[in-house]
């Protein structure tokens, strides 16, 4: 890897084009470089995990609306074949699956993590590159090295740029590393996947406010807008249209106005050329539908009620306190000051941003349940509100510096809690990961993405759809054209029953 210095410059400069963040990161696309075996693995694990979701998901009011709007508005259109949508028999015009699978697979918040100077789901990169790979007629060998890409730019992109410093949305890194990836996936020149990029950047750049107070449908709907419009980007950089320049460090571009200013200097790592992509090795899945900072947390609670019932009860607790990091406390715990996340009738995703709740409901309940624990029966449960109202989180420096830790033998995401009982004692505990993190209790593998795909699928696929579904991305690497088709699947899953425009 080699780390390249970013900063802001005056139009009097010219920044050349091979000085520009766009442009390396173009280069990084453009360059053929054979996948290893492990990465090609994870791949296909990654692929399982987000089907997993999206099929849970298929029957939830923004997946219908969004899968809607692609079968009314996004019929395959020039020498395309269309691309697949999920709980769909009809093809969409890439742009439109990308969106409808976009909302499908972000919906449950139950997808990879990769969290560094910024947040990131980059599983995000895979339904508009396999879109377009679908539609185009590409093999599953130039899908893998275009998700590949996808996910480098992504995580290279977060490990060094804070969006959210500045209350910016983390679509921000999406759009470009769709980009990428879709160049990687087609063979494009250095000179159009640089211009898609830019574009992509230009049209997902949004605030944070969909992830603040009363969170909307949105939230699952913004990943997928990044996909469409990196789609939408390529489209046009392929017809020789342009996009401003430089995006990144021009005294009117992205880092001037909306991150840290003409001050600014960050240093990106980018693989050399000829190096391996392996970016994708350092991102961990969720066992847990719930934001990734909850999903330790969720294991701690779930330990704790399990080993000490009396926990249970919000009559022998007086106060429990959670030790953790800046981003845990200040955006899902009471540092946020949302009195949303406290409120039992907050919709499903204000309550999977509110780690008050999760905790409650992983204490009591001794388990996660993507639905279950959701309900509004469960959040309005009388002893559940009581004591999820004692519940509070403050930072702690020592896991703030962990958090943001470049060093993955001692980078976490949980903290410390402490339970004041009602009989005057102190109940004290830890946990510095998710016991699903490649560090963490019960690593992750193949068998337990296969398991949460046929646990999630239960009911909603029937078994030789859920067999060859798996069968179908096990084979990743050697499926033809035609094959990749099969990356999806098809069910009895309720119409949107609603009419916009289309």
């Amino acid at each position: 890897m080699k780390l390249h210095p970013v900063r802001v410059h005056p139009s009097s400069d010219n920044l050349q084009r091979e000085d520009q963040l766009a442009w390396k990161i173009a280069g990084v696309a453009a360059d053929h470089v054979d996948v290893t075996p492990e990465v090609t693995d994870m791949v296909i694990n990654r692929i399982i995990d987000n089907a997993s979701v999206a099929t849970a998901s298929l029957g939830r009011a923004p997946v219908l609306a969004a899968r809607d709007q692609a079968e009314q508005a996004g019929q395959p259109r020039g020498t395309g074949t269309g691309a697949t949508v999920f709980g769909s028999t009809v093809k969409a015009s890439p742009e439109w699956a990308a969106w409808a699978n976009g909302v499908a697979v972000r919906e449950l918040d139950y997808h990879d993590t990769f969290l560094a100077a910024e947040y990131s789901h980059p599983g995000d990169n895979i339904p508009p590159i396999l879109a377009v790979a679908q539609h185009t007629g590409r093999s599953g060998e130039e899908l893998l090295r275009g998700i590949v890409t996808g996910y480098e730019i992504q995580i290279d992109l977060v490990k060094a740029i804070s969006l959210h410093k500045h209350k910016i949305d983390h679509v921000a890194h999406l759009g470009p590393s769709a980009a990428a990836g879709i160049g990687t996936l087609l063979g494009l020149s250095q000179e159009t996947i640089f211009q898609a990029i830019g574009q992509a950047l230009h049209t997902t750049t949004a605030t944070r406010q969909s992830r603040k107070g009363e969170i909307s449908t949105w939230k699952a709907h913004a990943p997928a807008f990044a996909g469409k419009m990196a789609v939408e980007a390529v489209d046009r950089a392929m017809r020789g249209q342009t996009s401003p320049t430089p995006i990144y460090e021009g005294e009117d571009g992205v880092i001037a106005w909306l991150l840290d200013g003409k001050d600014a200097h960050y240093e990106v790592p980018l693989p050399e050329q000829g190096e391996a992509r392996r970016a994708i090795l350092d991102s961990y899945t969720k066992e847990h539908s719930a934001e990734y900072q909850a999903q330790a947390w969720i294991d701690l609670a779930r330990k704790l009620g399990t080993e000490r019932p009396e926990l249970r009860d919000p009559n022998n607790i007086t106060r429990v306190v959670l030790h953790t990091s800046h981003h845990t406390h200040y955006v899902i715990g009471t540092g946020a000051n949302d009195p949303q996340k406290f409120d039992p009738t907050a919709s499903r995703e204000t309550l999977d941003h509110s780690i008050p709740y999760i905790f409650t409901v992983a204490l009591q309940d001794g388990s996660w349940h993507h639905v279950d624990s959701y309900a509004p029966e469960r959040a309005g449960r009388p002893d559940t509100v009581q004591l999820w109202h004692k519940v509070s989180t403050v930072e702690d420096a020592e896991w703030t510096r962990r958090y943001h830790s470049t060093d993955i033998a001692e980078k976490a995401f949980g903290g410390r809690v402490e339970i004041d009982l009602a009989d005057g004692t102190r109940l004290v505990d830890e946990i510095a990961v998710a016991d699903a993190h490649p560090l963490g209790a019960r690593p992750f593998a193949r068998e337990q993405y296969v398991q949460k795909f046929r646990t999630l699928a239960d009911g909603v696929l029937a078994a030789d759809e859920i067999d060859r579904f798996l069968d179908t991305a096990q084979r990743l690497p050697e499926l033809t054209a035609a094959e990749l088709a099969g990356l999806t699947v098809t069910g009895s899953v309720p119409s949107a029953g609603t009419k916009g425009i289309f």
